[in-house]
């Protein structure tokens, strides 16, 4: 099976609808990624087949629970989960936030390759990064163990608003131990076509006073 037809087919199996030129996007940014990639080592994933299943149905399975106007994608790397929740869901302002010039370089040549005119870009450290105002989602993908998620990217969170945590096997230690003030809200176990692999996302929230 073509990538073409995996990625549809995958799109099909998680019962999400896609904007009408997400999908045909979202194989330009993976052409995007193995190109560069040969230069800048953007992900260790280099068939093109085990990218759609590990990079892009991985990320698309997060999209229907994220219900955010406002997003930031916390240590990106090569735009991951940002982009593809980006052309998801068009209607969404999604921040990619890098601090490696590099990868700041190929997200900033995505967004202008991809025309991504709901995407910026920012090459920060995510714990001095002074973006002006609060996100309704705070999102990352294998950026850091949960209790320094919140501690570099806690600030980043609007009021009422939560953390989301990409993660593979549901991380027992780590929840236990969620620094004061924060609490596990939701637990969502995710399945991703063709991973056989575990996928959680859990959402973080402020505890309430």
């Amino acid at each position: 099976m073509g990538v073409t037809a995996e990625l549809a087919e995958g799109v099909a199996q998680l019962g999400f609808a896609l904007p009408r030129e997400a999908q045909p996007r979202l194989l330009d940014y993976l052409v995007l990624l193995q190109k560069w990639n040969r230069t800048y080592n953007l992900t260790a994933v280099r068939e093109p087949s085990k990218m759609v299943s590990h990079h892009l149905l991985d990320c698309l399975a997060v999209a229907p629970h994220v219900m955010a106007r406002t997003i930031v994608d916390v240590g990106s790397g090569a735009g991951l989960p940002g982009i593809p929740l980006a052309l998801a869901l068009p209607q969404a302002s999604v921040t990619l936030l890098e601090s490696s010039h590099k990868r700041a370089a190929f997200l900033h040549q995505a967004k202008i390759e991809l025309k991504l005119d709901n995407v910026a870009v920012a090459c920060e450290r995510v714990e001095t990064w002074q973006p002006g105002a609060a996100f309704e989602m705070v999102i990352s993908r294998a950026f850091s163990d949960l209790a320094e998620f919140i501690k570099l990217a806690g600030r980043h969170v609007a009021p009422g608003a939560r953390l989301a945590a990409m993660k593979g096997i549901y991380p027992h230690e780590e929840i236990a131990q969620l620094p004061a003030g924060w609490r596990l809200q939701e637990t969502i176990p995710l399945t991703v076509p063709s991973l056989r692999a575990q996928r959680h996302l859990l959402l973080i929230g402020r505890e309430r006073v």
